[in-house]
């Protein structure tokens, strides 16, 4: 089959890409997972191997699944497919663009679970429900919330027929309009939060605990957790880079730069999600930072409920969960979409509602895993447990080593050069070296670690 190239829509302004990218990038996983995994973990310790597998691994990778999308101009499948024809090598590297899209997939279907969290919650603190609440309260809230399929159900739904009808309206009045919107608000937001929490919080014991570094707590778990929340937070390996790169304006400069903002502006809004949560959990000594998942929708309602205009800011923060989500869930399900509008075989709304349709049904796995599906385990997990780790500390990294070894080694470098030659000599050659050896032997490692971890127990 002949595969026609640039079927799918082009962004307007190449800074499009990066809010689009950025968007995919920042989401729940910044502001839900990133502080509990970090309080979980020892907080310096944990955001400095975070910081260290970002430079390492992520943004190198993130540089190469951009490029890949920009040079095959289709679906991450057929970009694979086009590019392993062109530089003469077997069409199997198109399974990368398979494991991505079934990655997205798969994280679209929990994670829209925990989004219709936030909007279950945002609910709640516009009714003022968290005023003056205690500690037992609040556990029974989520509680209550956890126990109830049905419930979660109507909320998993909302969220994603939001998610579908941005994605149905296409490239540029959907995913284009969106992410100008979104990201903009999403930071300021953060940033009116953060000034919220500094003033009514303890942002010094925040500070110390997301910065100063114990090496007592650094454990190989926390390296595995670390690199997986890299790949998870900057949304590599599930094809989400490769569509949006694909997206490009042809000739655009400053690929390189434009990954780099992108990966300062997700890891920022990380490190500032812990800065606005920490200082409201350490002002309240009944809070442990720590708490797991629940630390947004157990600790900060508790807290939110004990302070100044704590309703109103509750409100403010779980909208900036919702607007976070959103800019990441469209990401996951726009590679699938993408493929399928090349196969021609349906319009984009049908495409869209069917995909959607298969993840909602997915989520009901994840949402009967908080009650009457609680007691099925694999390897001691319960399905949404599971689908976490499968997709966060296997898909994604392999599916990033994969990305690294087809650049690294198998890519005609003439053909990358045509889509990068604007960075510098020096820096192109650093990016490569890193990319053939660094990269995937940090990724072989951990990966292998994770595998013997998870073996073990």
């Amino acid at each position: 089959m002949e595969l026609e190239r640039g079927l799918n829509g082009r962004w307007i302004h190449r800074w499009t890409f990066v809010l689009a990218a950025a968007g995919s990038a920042v989401g729940l996983g910044n502001i839900w997972k990133f502080p509990y995994v970090a309080g979980e973990n020892g907080g310096g310790v944990f955001v400095l191997v975070y910081l260290v597998c970002i430079a390492l691994v992520g943004v190198p990778i993130m540089l190469a699944e951009a490029m890949l999308g920009r040079r095959g101009r289709m679906s991450p499948i057929n970009t694979m497919t086009y590019l392993a024809r062109e530089s003469n090598v077997s069409s199997g590297w198109a399974l990368i663009g398979w494991s991505g899209i079934v990655a997205g997939m798969l994280i679209l279907s929990f994670y829209s679970v925990v989004a219709g969290w936030a909007l279950h919650y945002l609910l709640l603190s516009l009714n003022s429900a968290f005023s003056q609440i205690d500690a037992p309260t609040a556990g029974e809230l989520f509680g209550a919330l956890l126990a109830n399929p049905g419930q979660l159900i109507v909320w998993h739904t909302l969220f994603l027929f939001i998610t579908l009808g941005i994605v149905c309206a296409g490239v540029v009045k959907g995913l284009g309009v969106a992410v100008r919107t979104m990201m903009p608000m999403l930071l300021v937001l953060l940033l009116a939060l953060f000034l919220y929490s500094a003033t009514v919080g303890n942002l010094t014991q925040a500070t110390h605990f997301l910065f100063d570094f114990n090496p007592q707590d650094f454990t190989w778990g926390s390296v595995l957790i670390a690199l997986g929340h890299a790949f998870f937070t900057l949304s590599l390996g599930m094809g989400a880079i490769m569509a949006y790169g694909a997206y490009l304006p042809e000739n655009t400069p400053s690929l390189g730069k434009m990954v780099a903002a992108i990966a300062v502006l997700d890891t920022a809004v990380a490190i500032l999600a812990g800065l606005v949560i920490f200082p409201i959990v350490f002002a309240n000594p009944s809070i442990e930072p720590g708490a797991g998942p629940g630390l947004l929708f157990i600790s900060l309602p508790l807290a939110f409920g004990s302070m100044p205009l704590g309703s109103f800011f509750a409100a403010v923060f779980f909208f900036l969960i919702l607007i976070a989500a959103l800019s990441s869930s469209i990401s996951m399900i726009e590679p699938t979409v993408a493929w399928l509008v090349e196969r021609k075989a349906w319009s984009r709304i049908k495409i869209t509602a069917f995909l959607g349709a298969v993840i909602w049904l997915l989520g009901l796995g994840t949402v009967f895993s908080f009650n009457i599906w609680q007691e099925l385990t694999l390897w001691g997990r319960n399905f949404f447990d599971t689908l976490d780790f499968i997709t966060a500390n296997l898909m994604l990294p392999l599916g990033g080593l994969c990305i690294a070894v087809f650049v690294g080694w198998i890519m005609n470098k003439a053909f990358i050069e045509e889509e990068i030659g604007d960075i510098r000599h020096g820096i192109y050659h650093g990016w490569m070296i890193v990319l053939r050896y660094v990269s995937p032997l940090l990724l072989l490692v951990v990966f292998v670690m994770t595998l013997v971890d998870k073996l073990g127990s």
